[in-house]
Parts: structure tokens; C-alpha cells; sequence
């Protein structure tokens, strides 16, 4: 077998090797993500225009690219020099209480949350439809049963449970299906109709 290091690919096809101070890249990668510095509306559509370039070398993907889009380097750059900035004020007003509640909420509050949810969607499903609910017992989830809404046996699973077919459990139950999304969940109960 043949290993190529990343060092090595990056000198090899780009022929230098930038370097950044330790933690570094870390902080303007968050940076980025929350600036969304380089998303295709900002930098375009990285991987289409890769192969849209008619030259094979890097000096040629550069030259080109910078024709093309001038000003994405830039425009990517200040935004991501804007959100440091901001990152640095936040960082400023972090102490050892601040950081002590954020373990508190994530080790506490959030665990619990993440693993206890699915009774807040019965809970929830079950209001919608004037009915009660239980969680399964331990019986019950054995056969994929999550809980019941009135005498409904209900099975509770991520909206991506739909498009993975080859994971498919025979259930006998009906599904509701959940998104997390920043604000909350979004529940689907439509096969309880």
C-alpha cells in the first residue's frame, strides 16, 4: 500500500505549505462557519467551477479563478475578519462561571433534553388529537414501539429515517417523524390521521 501524506499532496500539487499559528485555523474556521464566508453565493460553486476550468495546474485554477471572481477572496476574507472580531469580544466575557454553566447545559439539561424528547412529541402529538399517551414499556420497545397516543402504538424517528429503505424495520406501529432544527423540533404525525 501507498501513503501519501497531506503535506506531501499539498506540495505536490500546489507547491507550497501555508502555515498557521497554533489554534489558528480553528478559530477563523468557526469564524467562517458563522459568516458564511465561503459559500457559493460568496465564492461560487467550488466544485462546478473546478471542473468548468479549462487549465489542469494550480497556477492555471488561480489565474483563472481570479478572472473569473475577482472579488470573492476578498468579500470571503472581511466577512470572516468581521466575525473574528466578534468572536474576540465574546471570548473577553467568558469566565470560569460562564464556561461552569455551559458544561452544566450541555451535560445536564441538554443530554437530558436529547434523550428524553421523545416524550415531549407524544405529548405534544397527543394534545393535537385530545387524546392521552405513555411511553412503551420495556416490552414494547423491544418490538420498535416508542410509546402510545390513545391505544395508537407509535414508533418516534428522525425525518432521515424515511430515506434510508435499506434500514427498513417491519413496524407495527405508526411513525412520527421528527426534524431538529435550531429553533426547536418539527413533527410529522401525519400517519396518525
Amino acid at each position: 500500500m501507498i501513503k501519501i501524506k497531506n503535506e506531501e499532496l499539498v506540495q505536490e500539487l500546489v507547491g507550497e505549505i501555508k502555515s498557521f499559528s497554533l489554534y489558528a485555523t480553528q478559530v477563523i474556521n468557526l469564524a467562517n462557519q458563522n459568516a458564511q464566508g465561503t459559500r457559493p453565493r460568496v465564492v461560487g460553486q467550488l466544485s462546478e467551477l473546478i471542473q468548468e476550468c479549462p487549465e489542469k495546474t494550480y497556477e492555471g485554477w488561480k489565474k483563472w479563478y481570479l478572472a473569473k471572481y475577482p472579488r470573492a477572496i476578498d468579500d470571503a476574507a472581511a466577512r470572516i475578519q468581521e466575525m473574528v472580531g466578534n468572536l474576540k469580544q465574546a471570548i473577553q466575557k467568558i469566565d470560569p462561571a460562564m464556561i461552569r454553566r455551559w458544561v452544566e447545559d450541555l451535560v445536564l439539561e441538554k443530554t437530558f433534553i436529547g434523550l428524553r424528547f421523545q416524550e415531549a412529541i407524544l405529548k405534544k402529538a397527543a394534545h393535537a388529537r385530545n387524546a392521552s399517551y405513555r411511553l412503551a414499556s420495556a416490552k414494547e420497545e423491544a418490538q420498535g414501539i416508542d410509546g402510545m397516543i390513545g391505544n395508537v402504538p407509535v414508533s418516534i424517528k428522525p425525518l432521515t429515517y424515511k430515506v434510508k429503505n435499506a434500514l427498513r424495520e417491519t413496524l407495527n406501529a405508526k411513525i412520527i417523524f421528527y426534524n431538529k432544527t435550531k429553533a426547536g423540533l418539527e413533527i410529522d404525525d401525519s400517519q396518525l390521521l
